[in-house]
């Protein structure tokens, strides 16, 4: 199992030489941002703290937890950065977008050289032609894309939807790689199943990077047992990848070129090997967009003892949970407080309650909708519902239904998830 790195001297590197290591880029990154970044300048000065008080990954405890409606207020406030950027523009070649929405600038070379040795762990090789099943606008699209290019792989981006050409695209080009949601991928199987192929004999697919949802392990073995394929899981957020599944299947490994501490979400105090806790990131890979202590809202534990892979970065358990009542859809963070601000533009309706589940495989997004009069057009006022939702959240309702009146509590929750994980 040991003995097949990308860089081998960083994957491998020594338990006491990676702290200094990581305490090293801890020490230039904190510095950069303070002095590039105003946003993260303010941060830093509204807790008392300078540059120089962070030496090592232990001192990031002196600073607040940032999350992610902190830098949507922040760039609601002062569009379309925040006061984040760090870097001139000429030096950022893509920007991401995220619910809110949020603007995250990319940098390509930095983000490829920083996350292929993630990409090539989990089964991608030079020579691959790989499809990234996500949409383009967001980070982890543009960031597989990069690590995948920067392994001297070909990328597909052939985005979100249409089963029938996804399945199309892989088979013509022989696609050898996926990157995308283990749901779509089975859709993907099955429609070509439908269709008379044999996928295992008519497709040349071999590795699926599998990420953005949960992965059932039913699907997982569906996927490695009856078609014979490499799955590996990557955990990240819309601020970028984080984590990632070696060859051992054991925890998942955090980038050479970032700290995740776990720790209490109401303190922000650093918790030990094996605590359960929140999960807060760290990254040093890009220095367009620097963000100190980003709260994910993942639970999770870590370790640091080796890996059998031969890795020794420290490594986090798959996600335990979430801190706050947040659900994420067809890889997309859905907040029940986005799904009330819609549906309050609609006079029309009294309350409501939104609902996931997950029939084959698939999120499915339902509505239920309670109406003052019930003379009003349905039909017109789902579509625009649904054009609203999708603005805001970044994801369709698939199925909307009609509740008699005082049939909604009014202390139902406004968004209700109903998945079952096996």
């Amino acid at each position: 199992m040991k003995g097949d790195f990308y860089n081998p001297a960083l994957e491998t590197m020594p338990a006491a030489e990676r702290a200094e290591f990581l305490n090293a880029k801890l020490r230039r990154f904190v510095g950069h941002a303070y002095r590039h970044s105003p946003a993260m300048k303010a941060w830093l000065d509204k807790a008392g703290v300078r540059p120089e008080h962070v030496r090592a990954v232990n001192d990031l405890e002196r600073l607040p937890l940032i999350r992610r409606g902190d830098i949507i207020k922040a760039q609601q406030a002062q569009p379309p950065f925040g006061g984040f950027l760090a870097a001139p523009m000429n030096k950022v070649d893509r920007i991401a977008i995220s619910a809110g929405p949020s603007y995250f600038p990319h940098q390509s070379s930095a983000w490829g050289k920083a996350f292929a040795p993630a990409y090539y762990a989990m089964g991608f090789r030079p020579g691959d032609v790989v499809v990234v099943t996500f949409s383009y606008q967001y980070m982890a699209s543009l960031g597989g894309d990069s690590a995948i290019r920067t392994l001297g792989a070909t990328v597909i981006a052939t985005g979100t939807g249409n089963t029938e050409q996804q399945m199309q695209i892989m088979r013509q080009t022989r696609v050898t790689g996926f990157y995308g949601g283990p749901g779509f991928l089975v859709n993907i199987i099955k429609k070509a199943e439908e269709q008379g192929l044999d996928f295992k004999r008519d497709f040349s697919l071999r590795t699926a990077l599998l990420a953005a949802e949960m992965v059932p392990q039913a699907t997982r073995k569906l996927l490695e047992q009856d078609y014979g394929l490499i799955c590996s899981e990557a955990y990240g957020t819309s601020e970028g990848q984080l984590a990632y599944e070696c060859s051992a299947h054991n925890m998942l490994h955090v980038g050479d070129t970032q700290v995740i501490e776990i720790v209490d979400p109401a303190t922000g105090k650093q918790k030990g090997p094996g605590e359960i806790g929140e999960m807060v990131g760290t990254t040093f890979h890009t220095t367009a967009f620097p963000l100190i202590r980003f709260a994910t809202g993942d639970l999770s534990f870590y370790t640091d003892e080796p890996c059998p892979c031969g890795r020794t970065s420290r490594r986090v358990a798959r996600i335990l949970g979430r801190v706050e009542d947040v659900t994420k859809v067809k890889g997309v963070f859905v907040y029940p407080r986005q799904v009330a601000e819609v549906i309050s533009r609609f006079p029309e309706v009294v309350r409501f309650q939104a609902s996931v589940t997950r029939p084959e495989h698939k999120d499915v997004m339902t509505l239920k909708l309670e109406l003052k009069d019930g003379s009003v057009d349905k039909d017109k006022l789902t579509e625009s519902v649904n054009q609203a939702i999708q603005d805001t959240c970044r994801v369709r309702v698939d199925r909307f239904q009609f509740a008699p009146a005082g049939t909604i509590s009014e202390q139902a929750k406004p968004l209700v998830d109903e998945r079952k994980w096996d």
